[in-house]
């Protein structure tokens, strides 16, 4: 901390950076100042202060400095009450001629930060608690900060853990043009790079290149398959007629899964008016593909053990997967709106062609559903899992 800036700093009266204060002891107008800097409401990218045993004029209080107040001081960075942990330094200086406690607190990589449950922001010189607007705001900025899951490099894994000829064979031919393939002799890694598969700085593939490309992607990514149940009747409690796993790498998966629409699409004569016969299906193949695609490109795995699960009833499939909405999307924005949690994924499922286009497999499979004369699927988006169920029509 250099002392001819901090002395600049004091003098401001209107500066977002910096707030003052005579007590030795208000630990909860620490804490909440803390706050307020990790979570740069004004975006300033900069660090800000706490000066502590400072006037509001900048001048010093005259109090004494000791070692056990800069103790309790940098004991809040880890205390807990700050989740996430904010970054922050603690110096005592002397400034305008006298002793002050300096807190230096960095913008935090996972805004919202909260103390006490609250959100504490800088609006100007004055603290305040953020509104669910501006917590939005904070929540987009973590985001732009955070790389998408799927972006994030797999520490756990490197090259000899891919299947290199799926991606040069199937993947490259669907994902670059012909004409930009020919005289590519870049190195492998910087090829997968240039797809965000493979990390260059941390030497290693990215999640999306394991879960896309890896030998075994279970091994990292435990929850990464579907589990398909079929029950007797209309409910759990009953007796369980067939079981089923679907796993290996993503491709496969979704080669499974458009195989296995077919299998439970069940077409069947119905009655028409005019004595003749239509053919409609129990689950239509078409509605069931965007159903299923949905579930597995956009769920979460991060951290996550839980699998797709299908549920078969006699009356009903339902389709869960872990995450609920993502992003900026909303319920009431549901299911208007886009937000990706896994771009990658999404964007290799549309290059491998089992994606037409991104952000239309939920209007999609409700056309297919009304062509097929079936009730319209239902949506449960919550916090933890989203869940789709479609009808089987009567």
């Amino acid at each position: 901390m250099e002392t001819k800036i901090l002395e600049s700093l004091l003098r401001d009266p209107e500066s977002d950076r910096v707030e003052r204060t005579v007590s030795l002891t208000d630990m909860d107008k620490f804490c909440e100042a803390i706050c307020a800097f990790a979570n740069d409401m004004p975006d300033s990218r900069k660090p800000g202060y706490l000066f502590v045993a400072a006037t509001d004029d900048g001048k010093p209080s005259g109090a004494v400095v000791t070692d056990d107040l800069l103790l309790k001081l940098a004991a809040i960075r880890s205390d807990g009450k700050i989740p996430p942990l904010p970054t922050m330094n603690v110096e005592k200086q002397i400034l305008n001629g006298g002793e002050m406690a300096v807190v230096e607190v960095f913008p935090s990589d996972m805004p919202p930060v909260r103390y006490k449950g609250r959100t504490f922001i800088r609006v100007g010189p004055r603290r305040a608690i953020a509104t669910l607007a501006e917590e939005r705001v904070l929540s987009e900025k973590r985001r732009d900060r955070d790389r998408a899951w799927d972006a994030r490099p797999c520490r756990e894994a490197d090259l000899d853990d891919l299947e290199i000829g799926r991606f040069s064979l199937t993947y490259l031919r669907n994902a670059v043009a012909y004409d930009a393939l020919d005289g590519d002799d870049r190195p492998l890694d910087q090829q997968l790079a240039s797809l965000r598969f493979y990390d260059l700085a941390a030497r290693c593939p990215t999640n999306a290149g394991v879960l896309l490309f890896g030998k075994d992607p279970a091994s990292l990514f435990p929850g990464a398959y579907v589990q398909y149940v079929r029950y007797d009747g209309d409910s759990q409690a009953d007796d369980v007629a067939e079981e089923r796993r679907i796993g290996g790498d993503f491709l496969d998966v979704l080669r499974d899964l458009q195989r296995f629409c077919n299998e439970i699409a069940e077409e069947r004569p119905v009655a028409r008016a005019d004595l003749g016969d239509v053919a409609v299906f129990d689950y239509p193949p078409r509605a069931m593909h965007e159903l299923f695609m949905n579930a597995v490109v956009h769920r979460n795995y991060d951290e996550s053990t839980t699998p797709v699960m299908i549920n078969h009833f006699s009356d009903r499939i339902e389709i869960q997967n872990p995450g609920g909405l993502y992003g900026d999307l909303t319920p009431e924005l549901f299911p208007r709106g886009t937000s990706y949690r896994n771009p990658i994924l999404a964007e290799a499922a549309k290059h491998l062609g089992f994606v037409n286009r991104f952000g239309r497999g939920i209007s999609r499979a409700q056309r297919f559903l009304r062509e097929n004369g079936s009730p319209e699927a239902s949506f449960e988006p919550l916090s933890n899992f989203f869940l789709a169920t479609v009808w089987r029509p009567i």
